[in-house]
């Protein structure tokens, strides 16, 4: 392995959680690299942040560039890549040795001491008629991708969380009219928000409610509801929750939960010695972008420890 560059900690994803623990790896004197696909991560598709510690207010593109400005500042490396498949790189490590660990993108190959997983989420699709007939034709999940396409048109925004209301307030700078479509009797938004939504005039709730097929011809034009009521909607926009990318740990024999999210303990560690995540991912409960860069850099430093009590072959 003398012509093969080793690193210590290998990071899939370049989020919040990536670049935090990239910056912290650098700090414990580890050669770090971020392989990613989406620099920044999810958190670039949101308008304000303004629970960041220190921070009052921060757009979620510039507290992104932030971060991934701070680690490679210190010497991580950043690979705008997509990871297609992480393997032992060792399947028979000599007694008293971990194996390290091959990481594979389409144009490299990387060999690692540890791994750290923060590959985050995905938009979750709602699954209603005419949802994919409609992707970028009126259907969005990012309102702060595509909010300057509905000014002055009617639009709603799915779900009955925070990002609900996030999504709302945003579109409604830019809409003549917005609805927040939730399922249930509440709008499970941080008071904060709730009360913003309750102050804007453009935006109306509309509780007990589901879509049942979205409308149109060359683009979105209409909404129906379970029961059969119709409404004329120009965009419809998704904030219905997200699904852990996780697929890229399941070869490796890391563990995860019923809902495909990667267990891990109080030390960011899998069930396999040497792998690690961060963020949302993870099975962590409470899942913000501070939390999710404490996880990585939790990880930053057990890999640190890790690395120096095994010897890691290839």
């Amino acid at each position: 392995m003398a012509d093969r560059e080793i690193i210590d900690f290998l990071i899939v994803g370049a989020g919040c959680a990536g670049a935090s623990g990239a910056m912290y790896a650098t700090r414990l004197n580890l050669k770090a690299v971020m392989v990613a696909e989406l620099p920044g991560g999810l958190i670039t598709t949101t308008h304000l942040v303004e629970n960041w510690p220190g921070i009052k207010s921060i757009s979620g593109p510039d507290l992104a560039s932030t971060l991934l400005d701070h680690a490679t500042s210190f010497g991580a490396t950043l690979k705008n890549e997509r990871v297609l498949e992480m393997a032992m790189a060792n399947a028979n490590p000599p007694e008293g040795s971990r194996s390290g660990f091959v990481v594979k993108s389409a144009s490299n190959e990387y060999f690692a001491k540890t791994v750290l997983i923060a590959t985050g989420t995905k938009h979750r699709k709602l699954g209603a008629p005419g949802e994919k007939e409609f992707e970028n034709k009126g259907v969005s999940y990012c309102a702060l991708c595509d909010s300057s396409f509905f000014k002055e048109k009617i639009v709603c925004v799915v779900g009955g969380g925070d990002s609900a209301a996030k999504e709302a307030l945003l579109l409604s700078e830019h809409a003549a009219k917005v609805y927040i479509v939730v399922r249930r009797d509440v709008l499970r938004a941080e008071p904060v928000n709730a009360d913003r939504v309750k102050a804007n005039l453009k935006i109306e709730v509309l509780y007990n409610t589901e879509i049942e097929e979205i409308l149109g011809g060359s683009k979105v034009e209409k909404i129906r509801f379970k029961g059969g009521k119709e409404m004329a909607m120009d965009g419809v926009f998704m904030a219905i929750g997200h699904d852990a990318l996780s697929s890229i740990a399941v070869p490796l024999g890391v563990e995860l939960n019923d809902k495909k999210e990667i267990k891990i303990n109080r030390h960011t560690e899998t069930n396999v010695p040497g792998v690690f995540a961060a963020g949302d991912v993870t099975d962590t409960e409470f899942k913000q972008a501070i939390t999710g860069s404490a996880e990585a850099v939790t990880s930053a430093f057990f890999a640190f420890d890790y690395i120096g009590k095994n010897k890691v072959v290839f």
